[in-house]
């Protein structure tokens, strides 16, 4: 069966464009060597990314490893036309994920995958995964780009992460650590990060047209507000990872808590072991007002939101309950604010406000 054109199919008939990657690749290549640090022995443009770790401080090195997205935040990118920031985003889910550990990211590697490849665009989307790798501390050392024609439309687009980071095994951070009366202290997050866009998307968007969308997005997001709609959700996520990670007395944290989808209720028990719960305080941390909108808009209730949302938490450490000043005072150097959320207790499990 012939073609309906009649002519010689070839790639760039069938939707994909080799030069246009090729161009990308060389719009990106001075964004990726810019995160290298001296332990990349690879550069970019070859099959894999190579990497010689320095573990001479390390008693028993163990690698750590974990991946994610930026999920549904990439819709909102795409009506925004903001794509400088959402690569921040993706590092912050991969390498705050490790860093519950207690270990220092190394490196790691992105996945972008689009409907037609615009080197622009690309351009700012690595552009802000090698500022998100930056301000880790970790190295981009390799990643691919796959266009999809007839998967996904004309500038929308998918990331996915893949990082890699080091902690010596007798210090490493666990639910194994825990004990009644530690203290837990709550790392703000000013705004979404990115997570819980498929609940936000329905609550100030609703059922409109993309056409409406964009209308909506750039007007204030709320009366007074100096920036739209669509600036304030796409605002880049905070990397806590550099501030984690370089804690010098690892014994004082004994567990921590990446705040993601799920909020408090879904995470922080991962970091507790069976039969301690977190007891918060619901007054000890600040709410942005982004989430309130959200919560009027679409008529949510406290518990939905607590349970999508990281609500203004974006990461929790138990700590030894006299490691408090030392600890706060080293995390607020990385002008993160903190919170005493409140302690760990011998109550049953799970996360109890009060």
């Amino acid at each position: 069966m012939e073609n309906s054109t009649g002519k010689p199919l070839t790639y760039s008939s069938a939707g994909v464009d080799l030069e246009a990657g090729e161009m990308a690749v060389s719009k990106i290549r001075s964004k990726v060597q810019s995160t290298f640090s001296r332990e990349v022995v690879s550069d970019i443009g070859g099959f894999a990314g190579m990497f010689a770790p320095d573990l001479s401080g390390y008693v028993e090195p163990v690698f750590v490893s974990s991946t994610d997205g930026v999920g549904t935040k990439a819709m909102v990118a795409t009506w925004a036309n903001i794509y400088d920031s959402i690569g921040i985003d993706l590092v912050a889910m991969c390498v705050d994920d490790l860093v519950c550990t207690g270990a220092k990211p190394l490196f790691m590697l992105d996945y972008i995958s689009i409907g037609k490849l615009d080197p622009d665009q690309i351009e700012k989307l690595v552009g802000g995964i090698a500022d998100g790798c930056i301000m880790a501390g970790a190295s981009l050392i390799g990643g691919e780009m796959a266009e999809h024609p007839g998967a996904m439309e004309k500038g929308e687009f998918d990331l996915a992460g893949f990082a890699v980071g080091v902690v010596d095994r007798s210090k490493a951070w666990g639910s194994h650590r825990v004990r009644s009366g530690d203290k837990l202290i709550g790392l703000a997050s000013p705004n979404l990060r990115s997570n819980g866009f498929s609940l936000a998307r329905a609550s100030l968007f609703g059922s409109s047209s993309v056409g409406e969308i964009k209308k909506l997005g750039s007007e204030p997001a709320w009366p007074g507000s100096p920036k739209s709609l669509f600036e304030v959700v796409m605002e880049p996520s905070v990397i806590y990872s550099q501030a984690i990670s370089s804690i010098s007395e690892k014994n004082l944290v004994n567990s921590c808590a990446h705040i993601t989808g799920g909020g408090m209720p879904g995470n922080l028990p991962r970091s507790l072991p069976d039969g301690l719960s977190a007891k918060i305080q619901a007054d000890s941390f600040e709410v942005p007002r982004i989430f309130k909108e959200i919560q009027e808009k679409g008529g949510i209730s406290d518990e939905e939101m607590f349970r999508v949302f990281n609500m203004g938490v974006g990461m929790i450490l138990s700590i030894d309950h006299s490691a408090e000043v030392a600890i706060r005072s080293h995390i607020e150097s990385s002008s993160i604010p903190t919170y005493l959320l409140g302690t760990v207790e011998e109550t049953g499990g799970g996360v109890n406000f009060v």
